[in-house]
Parts: structure tokens; sequence; C-alpha cells
């Protein structure tokens, strides 16, 4: 393991125990009987660069959404990935941005803590439970009913997928609306979605028929993903000759990553993008979506495309792709016949 990565290791680890009990002093404001509650003003808070983790939160978007159809939502976020993710949201009212180095940008960094204190709001939610700066800025923020994100043992028992990242914080927003007075609600949890409109479609709808310039139907892989989470070219090659075997009737085409790599030394046909949301539209045209646990395969989900992902070293529990027929596979645990056999069940 790098330096760089040890280091990082040791600070979330303190920071995760500085601050665990951040919260647990707060309690929510007295209501009189039958006093209702209007939320109006959210804030959402997920501070976090990446990719795969700005998607994650779109469930949570969602759902507050549906809770409260005249709501506004400013998210608190790192970086600019959400930009693009949330571009079509329009109950997004504003997004803060933290720096990806505050050290660097030590006057922007401050200034959107600052932000948060100094902006009533109605409602404030954690995005991840497990975000020690997610804690204290629940905790500092301006705001009557706070949701920093803890699942209480009752809603551990009742859903059995409670430990995915994007379904706890809506398990806990929903058990903790129950408490100040409103109504229980059972509905399906949202899915991962970008919310791609017709325009975006059909642009990426002319991009892959450039790509595979034929009517067939097209299975699209990605074989990177970020250390130990990455397989092999032995593997992925193992694997590309299989698909071709089995799908002889399917286009089978690359997405490429910043880096230019290939796994399967670039021996389909293949494409790049800087945009997120074109990458997300191509997707979308084709069948089905393979890929290692990674920010492109949540792409892949969001943008509401059958996908399977692969897993080795991260817990699907966590992390699984759910909608759409989506399947995640712990590949340490079972084969490639089984693989396929997910595969077929997809695309049949």
């Amino acid at each position: 393991m790098a330096f760089k990565q040890s280091i990082n290791q040791v600070r979330r680890r303190l920071m995760h125990k500085i601050t665990r009990s951040v919260g647990d002093s707060y309690s929510n404001p007295k209501l009189t009987p039958g006093q209702k509650v209007d939320i109006k003003k959210v804030l959402i808070i997920r501070p976090n660069h990446r990719l795969g983790n700005q998607l994650l939160l779109t469930p949570l978007v969602q759902e507050v959404i549906n809770t409260f159809p005249d709501c506004k939502i400013d998210l608190f976020v790192k970086g600019g990935v959400a930009h693009p993710v949330f571009e079509n949201f329009e109950h997004v009212n504003k997004i803060i941005q933290l720096p990806r180095k505050p050290f660097s940008n030590i006057l922007k960094y401050t200034g959107g803590w600052v932000s948060i204190k100094s902006t009533k709001y109605d409602l404030v939610i954690n995005g991840d439970k497990n975000s020690s700066s997610g804690r204290l800025l629940t905790q500092i923020a301006n705001a009557p009913f706070k949701v920093f994100g803890d699942l209480d043992e009752e809603v551990q028992k009742q859903y059995a997928d409670h430990k995915h990242i994007s379904k706890s914080p809506i398990y806990n927003l929903r058990s903790y609306l129950t408490k100040i007075g409103f109504p229980k609600n059972d509905s399906p949890v949202p899915v991962l979605n970008i919310k791609l409109n017709a325009e975006e479609l059909a642009q990426g709808k002319i991009v892959l028929d450039d790509i595979i310039k034929n009517d067939k139907k097209t299975i699209c892989i990605y074989t990177n993903a970020t250390g130990a989470k990455c397989y092999s070219e032995m593997w992925w090659e193992s694997f590309y000759a299989r698909l071709q075997k089995e799908y002889p009737t399917y286009n089978i085409i690359e997405m490429l990553p910043i880096e230019n790599i290939s796994k399967i030394n670039f021996k389909a046909p293949h494409f790049y993008s800087e945009d997120v949301r074109e990458m997300g539209a191509i997707i979308k045209n084709t069948a089905v979506f393979i890929a290692a646990d990674n920010g492109i395969m949540h792409l892949a989900s969001a943008s509401l495309t059958p996908t399977v992902g692969f897993f080795s070293v991260t817990d699907p529990d966590v992390y699984a792709p759910y909608s759409h027929g989506s399947v995640a596979l712990h590949t340490n645990e079972t084969t490639m016949d089984f693989w396929i056999k997910s595969i077929d069940d997809i695309l049949k």
C-alpha cells in the first residue's frame, strides 16, 4: 500500500473515532399534537469528489423530491462532478462545491463550511453515516431537523438490504420522518438515475451507431478499475473470449478510461468520452454493461441500463447495482459459467 494511502486510512479512522458521537446530543424540536412540519428547503451533505459516490447519492435526492415535491435542495459536495450528475434535477437549487484539495484553496474551503452555518434550512441530511465531515457539517448546519445517518436496530432488522450505501440513508430518512409525524413510507427505494433526456439519448445512439455500424444489439464492457478492484489482463482476456463465443450475434465494445487502458489490448471496438452524460447516453443504447465495481459501473446503473458488476474485494451488499435486472457477481465465490448464466438472464 502506498504511503499516502496509509496516511489517509489512518486519518479516516482517527476522524471517525473522534466524530462518531457527533449528533448524539441533538434532539428534534418539540412538536405540538397535530402540528404540521413544512419542509421547503433541504440540504444534503456528501463531501466526496468521486463520480461513483455522487451517482450513489441520486436515489436519496429522488426520495427527498418524492416526499417533498415543492422543496428546493442544496447539495454540499466536493469537486465538480456533481454538476453533470444532477444537471437535469430541477429541484436542485444550488451545488455547494468544496475544492478537492482544501489546503490549496483554503478560502473557498472555509467559505463552503461557513455558508452551511449562515443559511437556514428546514431539513439537513448527512448522505453517508461514515463520513466524519458529513457528521460535523450536519451538526453545525442551521436547521431544526437533522438526519445524521445512523440506522436504528429496528430498521436494520426490517430491511435486509439496509447496508447498501444508496438505500441506507433513504431507510434512515423514512424512519426519522415517521418519528416527527409523517406517514410510514414502504414504496420501492429509488434507483440511481442521472435523468438522461431524449436529446441526449438520441445523440448517444448516433455515437454508438458510428462505432458498431450495424443493427445488432451491443454488449459494452469496461475493463479498468482502481487498486485491488482491477482484474488482470489475463482475467479479462479469458472473459472476453468467452463473451465472443457465447454471443456471436451481439456487438461487443469496450469503453476506455481516461488513462487509455485496455485489459483486452484494444481487441474490441472501443470509445472514450470525457463527458459523463454522453458516456451514460451511449451506455443506455446498449443491451448490457459489464464492469468491475467502480464509478463507471454506477454510471451505467444510473443510465438505467442492465448492469453486471464484478466484485472481488469490495462488498456487493454495499455497492451492488440494483436496478433494471442488474446483478452483482462475487467472482471469488462463483464461476464463469455462472456469470454467463447471469448475463443470459438479462439478455433473454
